[in-house]
């Protein structure tokens, strides 16, 4: 008996101290996904406008490091870990972030291929969407119509939202498909990272700042940042930074990863 008891301990301790398999994570992702999907309309909408909001403070919280940090080469690898804030707020107050359902809710549409499900990921997207850049804009104009920061803040924001802005359309879904990945890898690294969760949000949105990768919710608060000023046109915010964004997170986290992961799986589990 005492062999017998031993051994169940020793099965127990491996298996606590394995990682869990591929197909465990995906099954985590998908049963996720399917929860997000039976959220009512107003619930996913209400949502999505607090994650806009939340994601103000990456914005705040970069400008506050740099504004307080010399004029030096190194100053951007301490100021863009505040680029993190935003997001650690989102995922861990499970708030919906578009970016995120871009991989959770299309784990089941894949599977099903239900043209009602097709509708019902088009209503989330569009509703978290919606309800982000609703959120964003109103934080932005939040920052520029209200005293609730001094100058040196304004000016670190403006330097900010001008760097994010700069390149050109194709640079920028370029480097918005590497963000979309980064972005769905986080959400596929979150159900088992345990006490690590914090430590997996905080490396990948910072490699995602420091790379100048965009995304297409943290970024439009620091483009409608210049809208709400006056220093940028809203079709140049929309079409020349929104945008070519949304089309590379959406390539990045369904193409890339959902649908990579999906196959990997799912054949996995016909064989």
């Amino acid at each position: 008996m005492a062999g017998k008891s031993n051994s169940g301990k020793k099965e127990k301790e491996i298996a606590e101290r394995t990682a869990p398999p591929g197909d465990i994570v995906y099954q985590a992702i998908y049963d996720e996904g399917e929860h997000e999907l039976q959220r009512s309309s107003s619930a996913l909408g209400l949502s999505g406008l607090a994650a806009g909001l939340s994601m103000g403070f990456s914005l705040v919280t970069e400008a506050l490091l740099r504004a307080h940090l010399p004029q030096a080469p190194w100053a951007p690898l301490v100021s863009k870990l505040g680029y993190s804030v935003g997001f650690l707020v989102v995922i861990l107050g499970r708030q919906q972030l578009f970016t995120k359902n871009t991989l959770t809710v299309i784990l089941p549409l894949l599977k099903k291929k239900e043209i009602a499900l097709f509708g019902n990921v088009v209503r989330l997207w569009t509703l978290v969407l919606l309800g982000n850049l609703l959120g964003a804009f109103a934080f932005a104009w939040l920052l520029v119509n209200t005293t609730l920061f001094d100058g040196d803040l304004h000016r670190a924001f403006s330097e900010i939202a001008s760097e994010t802005i700069k390149p050109a359309f194709g640079t920028i879904l370029l480097r918005g498909i590497l963000a979309g990945w980064m972005i769905a890898l986080m959400v596929w690294l979150l159900p088992f990272a345990e006490s690590a969760r914090i430590w997996v949000i905080i490396i990948l949105g910072y490699i995602v700042a420091l790379a100048n990768l965009p995304h297409v919710v943290a970024g439009s608060v620091e483009t409608f940042y210049l809208v709400a000023s006056g220093a940028l046109s809203l079709s140049h915010c929309i079409f020349g930074y929104l945008v070519p964004t949304l089309i590379g997170n959406v390539i990045g986290g369904v193409a890339l990863v959902a649908v990579g992961a999906h196959v990997e799986f799912t054949t996995a589990t016909a064989q």
